[in-house]
């Protein structure tokens, strides 16, 4: 993966919860985020790993979505496995469900927040309130652009291993507050 030292711009083409395609803007990275198994029972997505460097698909991360848009499990490899719930923890127990932490893939702590910034729709710091990503949805009054949403993902250049569990993370939140889980 080239490092410009520069953060991933990653479009979010659809803008829908149901399936989209992330993009860095200078495309050093593309994530596809795609349902690939629905019934009564469950609704599953897969974040892959669509970059041409990989030759095809490669899968990075699954979210099993329960009946009624019931909040999962996320898994990390077909071994290993954990209940969302878990992942992403309500920050106080009071608190706002839009207010929800996890543990990464490196040990640290990550919080996302709803709104606490004009610009973002969604804002990830890490414990030291560090700004880690955010997702901005598209600009009021921005004219349409054929084949995009104009959201955006962007992830800081230091956190870019990170890409796909913020990816996931995301996707959960905004599940969280689509269905007022």
């Amino acid at each position: 993966m080239t490092n410009y030292g520069m953060a991933y711009f990653l479009e979010d083409k659809s803008g829908r919860l149901t399936g989209s395609e992330f993009i860095d803007l200078h495309d050093r990275m593309r994530l596809s985020y795609h349902c690939t198994a629905f019934d009564a029972t469950k609704t599953v997505y897969m974040i892959n790993d669509t970059t041409t460097t990989y030759g095809g698909l490669r899968p990075l991360l699954g979210l099993s979505f329960g009946p009624d848009n019931a909040l999962g499990t996320i898994n990390f490899t077909p071994e290993s496995s954990m209940p969302m719930k878990k992942y992403l923890t309500k920050v106080s127990p009071l608190g706002s469900t839009k207010s929800r932490k996890f543990r990464g893939s490196d040990g640290q702590e990550y919080r996302w927040d709803w709104r606490v910034k004009d610009d973002q729709e969604w804002t990830c710091t890490n414990t030291w309130g560090y700004l880690v990503a955010y997702y901005n949805l598209k600009t009021p009054g921005e004219p349409e652009y054929h084949g995009s949403s104009g959201c955006m993902l962007t992830v800081e250049q230091p956190y870019a291993q990170l890409v796909p569990e913020m990816l996931a993370s995301l996707m959960i939140m905004r599940h969280i507050a689509e269905h007022n889980l």
